[in-house]
């Protein structure tokens, strides 16, 4: 079997070295394109450099679709400008696209979701299993209380996060939305909105 061949968009941000890393030591996957924001300080270098690991020889590029030509699959953890940008081109060159990023306005949404139909997208505000299980729980939960039951989601983050509510938050949010059956946007409260 061939091995994966991957981008990793927003390579040079702390995700995005992350996964350069867990690429590295994964078999059956190969690193062979890095994506980072056009004007960046960071193209041309080397992806495994920035990783703190040998030369890859991959070197860090703003044409996803030059760097498409020569892979499976984009991993993308990046902000929601960067990402609504990918959709179009990971969709028109048939790669799966493992959406990672947060803070995607119900537009956003709306535009992943539209491409669904003709590429394999996988998204989720947080990619870990044990939240993930958390969710299917909660939609469980929210289903079993009747709307006598307020359902509250209280996170603590640093001032400065980006995106608030985060990722982990509206995957519970929406999870307890679709216990309950209801529109999560129409009956949430928040108490900070980020960028």
């Amino acid at each position: 079997m061939a091995d994966m061949r991957l981008i990793v968009a927003g390579a040079g941000g702390r995700m995005g070295r992350t996964l350069v890393r867990v690429i590295s030591e994964t078999p059956g996957a190969v690193l062979t394109g890095a994506l980072e924001a056009p004007g960046s300080e960071l193209l041309g270098k080397d992806a495994g450099v920035l990783a703190g690991l040998p030369e890859n020889g991959v070197k860090l590029s703003a044409d996803l679709w030059a760097l498409s030509a020569s892979a499976d699959a984009i991993i993308d953890f990046t902000i929601p400008g960067a990402t609504i940008a990918n959709v179009a081109i990971a969709a028109e060159r048939g790669l799966v696209h493992i959406i990672g990023t947060t803070g995607l306005s119900v537009s956003d949404m709306a535009v992943i979701k539209s491409v669904t139909s003709r590429a394999v997208v996988v998204q989720s505000g947080n990619m870990s299993l044990g939240v993930n299980l958390l969710a299917a729980l909660v939609k469980r939960v929210a289903q079993s209380l009747d709307e006598s039951f307020d359902i509250e989601i209280v996170e603590m983050h640093h001032k400065a996060k980006i995106d608030a509510p985060s990722g982990t938050a509206f995957l519970l949010g929406e999870a307890a939305a679709a216990g309950r059956g209801v529109d999560l946007h129409a009956r949430s409260a928040r108490g900070r909105d980020g960028e």
